[in-house]
């Protein structure tokens, strides 16, 4: 009898969609993340040693030397081995595709970026100080880890191999970095020069020889944070990225941290001026103080933030209404903080007619925070002028709305709560002592800021509600669902969709785009007008759209079942 039929078969492949490749890539790229970490310690270690002229290699430090020896011969070959097994793999679409892949390459991207950068600022700014000790192992650090930082580079930017999940997460994270680096680094400067001019003024024998020093400590960080911008914003086209990632970034480094900065800075210096003409109680130069901070940081804030204003104007209607709450919040911030303050101090001066000059302080602390935020707030959330109806759509705003009201009504419970407590332990204690105004006067003032900020907001959720349910009959929805395959980053031609139609989109990218992730087609303006007619009045239950590539658009509807 014939035995062929009864050959064993051959093991089944493993399945695509088992968790097997997903949980090996894992492994591996986290094993060679840490070899790499651990082999770059140990070589910067070793050439430090050897840039340290004049010494032993050793140098009584027999301890450190055998780590650096360790790290650097065991796990540096380790790494080297890890990473050719990995880089052989990855001319496979599969796994150059993974997530693991891009999420390695950008860890140690940033990683390496920040600590090369700071070794070798570091290393420049304590020379200009004088420290003449360490800056060899400054100098190896940055060295090894800027060689770390090209080679990552290089393999992000490999046209076969490069990662296709998570691409530009490493510009984005390198213009974030260099932006707080540059930005704190002027502001640094700024106020070195402003302190020593202010405390020239006030006492010439009080500058330090010589003066100039600390601020150009501070002009290599604001040089090195600018290059590093310039190098992922500009040369790396940071500017035209339009991924989630980016748009957040860009709203909340470059907008809200500049914003913050601002009113931090602006608040102060009207806090300083207001201290100089009613309240000069402490000495000249102690009144003094924070004004050079104040005035860099007003100076420099203003600056950022107009710039990235600019930007976000390019961008999509969702990032430009995200740059307004983000303003509109933190002013509506220090607006309310200013007015709790005055609630506060203006209790305690009428409790106490001679109050001393700690509540009259604090009456001109409210009183900077609440002119420094409110006109913010009235200018960029406008008040007395209605939502356009586009604006009424967007989820952004519904959710700025209600977080709003949300937190402000949880703070003041709580201050309502605190309030309650200080009225009965004021009825119920008799030896203590303390006026029931000094024991409810601070939680009362918050009490009144957050009150405001709850019913304002909360009247508005209502007014937004009723109009948004007043327009919804108008808008006939004909289409269930649309599917997407897009060439490029699918993001604009969704949105597109969404507007028209108001049905849910699912979104792919086409697997044979020849477009890095995250960037639009060419023609995805000419592409977005002809999907708008083409969406337009057509029912059917799910559609599947298709572009690319160039201008070419597929609409077709698809039959239920």
């Amino acid at each position: 009898m014939s035995t062929a039929g009864t050959a064993p078969a051959p093991a089944p492949a493993t399945a695509p969609g088992t968790a097997q490749p997903t949980v090996r890539r894992l492994v591996m790229y986290t094993l060679l993340f840490a070899l790499v970490v651990v082999g770059a310690i140990g070589l910067s270690g070793l050439l430090g040693r050897l840039l340290s002229s004049g010494t032993v290699l050793a140098a009584g430090d027999i301890a450190g030397l055998a780590r650096s020896l360790a790290f650097t011969l065991i796990g540096g070959p380790l790494a080297a081995v890890l990473w050719w097994v990995v880089w052989r793999r990855l001319h496979e679409a599969t796994e150059r595709q993974s997530l693991a892949w891009g999420l390695y390459l950008t860890a140690v991207y940033t990683v390496s970026l920040i600590t090369f950068s700071t070794a070798l600022l570091g290393m420049f700014s304590s020379l200009i100080g004088g420290e003449r000790q360490g800056w060899q192992q400054r100098l190896a650090n940055g060295l090894v880890w800027a060689g770390v930082w090209a080679w990552h580079r290089w393999m992000g930017r490999h046209p076969r191999k490069g990662p296709v999940q998570l691409a530009t997460v490493p510009t984005v994270a390198g213009h974030v970095f260099g932006l707080i680096t540059g930005v704190g680094g002027a502001v640094t400067a700024l106020a070195d020069l402003l302190d020593t001019a202010v405390r020239g003024f006030t006492d010439s024998a009080a500058l330090g020889d010589p003066w100039w020093r600390y601020a150009l400590q501070s002009v290599v960080w604001a040089a090195g944070g600018g290059i590093i911008w310039w190098w992922h914003w500009i040369h790396d086209a940071g500017t035209r990225l339009q991924t989630g990632l980016a748009n957040v970034a860009l709203v909340v480094v470059g907008i809200l941290g500049s914003i913050l900065l601002a009113l931090g800075g602006a608040g102060t210096v009207l806090f300083v001026l207001l201290r100089l003409a009613f309240d000069r109680t402490d000495p000249l130069s102690q009144l003094l103080e924070p004004l050079g901070a104040a005035l860099a940081a007003a100076a420099v804030g203003p600056l950022i933030w107009t710039y990235h204003r600019g930007i976000a104007a390019q961008r999509d209607e969702k990032t430009r209404q995200s740059a307004k709450l983000v303003t509109s919040g933190a002013a509506l911030a220090a607006a309310a903080t200013g007015i709790g303050v005055i609630v506060n101090s203006a209790l305690g001066i009428a409790a106490t007619p001679l109050a001393g000059a700690d509540t009259r302080t604090l009456l001109l602390g409210g009183i900077s925070s609440l002119v420094v935020g409110g006109p913010l707030w009235w200018v960029t959330w406008k008040p007395l002028v209605p939502p356009e109806p586009t604006e009424l759509g967007l989820r952004g705003r519904r959710v700025y709305l209600v977080a709003v009201f949300g937190l402000s009504a949880i703070v003041s419970v709580i201050t309502l709560l605190v309030i309650g407590y200080r009225v009965f332990e004021f009825l119920l204690d008799t030896v203590s002592g303390g006026g029931l105004v000094d024991r409810v006067r601070a939680p009362l003032g918050l009490l009144v800021a957050t009150g405001l900020a709850a019913g304002y907001h909360f009247a508005v959720w209502r007014r937004d509600r009723a109009s948004v349910a007043a327009a919804a009959p108008y808008r006939r929805r004909t289409i269930g669902q649309v599917m997407l395959v897009a060439d490029g980053d699918p993001a604009p031609l969704s949105r597109a969709i969404e507007e028209v139609t108001g049905a849910k989109v699912i979104a792919w990218r086409r697997a044979d785009s020849g477009l890095p992730a995250g960037e639009a087609a060419p023609a995805a303006a000419e592409l977005t007008e002809q999907l708008a007619r083409a969406l337009e009045g057509l029912a059917a239950e799910r559609v599947l759209v298709i572009t690319g590539p160039g201008s070419h658009l597929e609409v077709i509807p698809l039959a239920a079942g």
